[in-house]
């Protein structure tokens, strides 16, 4: 055997798993051979020998959930929604349909456990993960009778989709991965190495949790929430109208939600921008859109409900810098996917298995993840390159701010059109500045013009504000206005983004 192939070349390793070594994967690749003339389908064979206790592993755990309703009662001490919710199915059927599913997807993981001790199987592999995802997210539409079965199917679920493409890698992708650059041409920094996802990891296990105590709450689970703000209008706000309206509940959601953020920011290489377009892709839409959809309807609960939640506005906090910090990534992509098509590849074939490179580099900037105990400083910097916080916005985030607090301040009922005005403004203000220090969304600090004026006219369109206020509103819209002009500090370079860099 070669001797660098037992140091760490692509066989010796899941291709999720992070390394010292980042430059690890920017081996050439001559004809379908690697690490020193070493065939793929070899290497492929290899490395499921070394990880062949992850397929066994998936039996036992099929083993254990398709006995699950031997062990555990389905049936005994079933709880009901907070706040009365009406379920759209009875209790009996939530309770024979969680045992089916558990039963046919213990059977199912044996099977396709078992198929997979088989090497380059990875449909068989695809479809194990996909039972996983369905373990997360049957408690969740069905309304997991017991505490005990929400646990099981969650905790399950999440080991699935670690075993079957975390820990070993995505099935088969030895077999086709393209060697080459880590940095894309014209960046100065890797938006997909492993302190820049760490981070991101870090928040969505922290969103994970919030999320998760909060549909405890809405599944029966536990009693109350606790909140040290706003007492119990956070129990009101989870069981308000709002709430209600979905058929399912939106803490559980965004507990769902934040699960796979955090598996899909351990999924790839430190070159996944390039190997793995359909995941940053999809992790992308994950983050960005669905996180501003999650943050809008936080930052409206005053408006509609007349309540605030803490914990809800903990939740939104936390999605809210993953925002910034998940962009570059997905225009790192781009940008390959453009170059990519202008080269004449087969774009479905370049999005599924990723894309040849276009120049030959490796990651010598980023301090490796290994280093977080002794260097932590340097790999939180390595973790938000990328992100700048000009005054500009800083204070802009500031005002935002004080416009949340200035209803209370000049006594102005929470259920007004003018502490409504101030409530949202100032809330989309925070939003639109903490994106902005994204350098590569840095143009969307002219959305605050917008909200600078809603907050300097609006006050005084409406009948139920005093002079004091409205006046405020002008003071605070104006600054905003005019903090937004400047684009401030850029330290980083974006290859062809940069002329959009404004």
């Amino acid at each position: 055997m070669n001797k660098n192939h037992k140091g760490g070349g692509m066989a010796s390793r899941g291709v999720s798993r992070p390394m010292s070594k980042q430059s690890g994967e920017n081996n050439n690749d001559n004809n379908g051979k690697e690490d020193g003339g070493m065939n793929r389908d070899m290497m492929l064979k290899m490395h499921h020998k070394q990880t062949l206790w992850v397929y066994w592993l998936i039996i036992i755990l099929g083993l254990w959930l398709a006995i699950s309703p031997l062990t555990f009662s389905y049936s005994k001490d079933i709880v009901q929604p907070s706040g009365g919710r009406e379920l759209w199915l009875s209790d009996v059927y939530r309770v024979l349909i969680m045992q089916y599913s558990d039963v046919i997807c213990g059977i199912l993981l044996m099977i396709l456990g078992w198929r997979s001790l088989t090497p380059n199987r990875p449909v068989t592999i695809w479809l194990a993960c996909f039972i996983g995802i369905w373990l997360n997210i049957a408690p969740l539409v069905f309304w997991a009778p017991t505490s005990m079965i929400y646990l099981n199917d969650t905790i399950v679920g999440v080991l699935i989709i670690a075993l079957t493409i975390l820990i070993p890698g995505m099935p088969n992708m030895i077999s086709y991965m393209k060697m080459g650059s880590s940095v894309p041409p014209g960046w100065t920094y890797n938006p997909s190495s492993w302190p820049q996802r760490w981070i991101m990891i870090a928040l969505g296990f922290m969103g994970w949790v919030v999320s998760r105590y909060l549909g405890a709450f809405q599944l029966g689970f536990i009693d109350e929430v606790w909140d040290p703000f706003f007492g119990e209008s956070s129990m009101k706000v989870l069981n308000s109208d709002m709430s209600h309206s979905l058929p399912v509940s939106d803490g559980a959601l965004g507990a769902l939600a934040y699960t796979f953020e955090f598996l899909m920011g351990w999924m790839g290489s430190p070159t996944r921008w390039r190997t793995m377009p359909w995941m940053v892709t999809f992790f992308g839409i994950l983050v960005i859109p669905l996180g501003l959809v999650h943050i809008f309807l936080v930052i409206s609960q005053p408006v509609i409900v007349g309540e605030w939640c803490t914990f809800c506005l903990l939740a939104a906090a936390i999605m809210l810098p993953m925002i910034p910090l998940e962009f570059d990534e997905v225009i790192a992509m781009g940008q390959h996917m453009v170059q990519a098509k202008r080269r004449g590849d087969n774009m479905w074939h370049v999005f599924w298995k990723g894309g040849e490179p276009f120049e030959k580099n490796e990651d010598e900037r980023t301090t490796a993840i290994m280093q977080l105990p002794n260097k932590p400083l340097e790999v939180f910097k390595s973790s938000v390159w990328g992100m700048s916080v000009p005054w500009t916005l800083g204070i802009s985030t500031a005002l935002g701010i004080v416009a949340l607090f200035a209803p209370a301040i000049f006594n102005i009922s929470i259920e007004t059109n003018a502490a409504h005005i101030f409530h949202l403004s100032g809330a989309l203000t925070v939003v639109v500045s903490v994106i902005s220090m994204g350098e590569i969304v840095r143009a969307g600090r002219f959305l605050n013009i917008l909200l600078g004026l809603t907050l300097a006219i609006g006050p005084w369109l409406v009948n139920d504000s005093n002079l004091s206020l409205s006046i405020t509103g002008v003071v605070l819209g104006a600054l905003i206005i005019f903090l937004s002009l400047p684009r401030g500090i850029v330290k980083e370079k974006y290859g062809l983004w940069d002329k959009y860099v404004r």
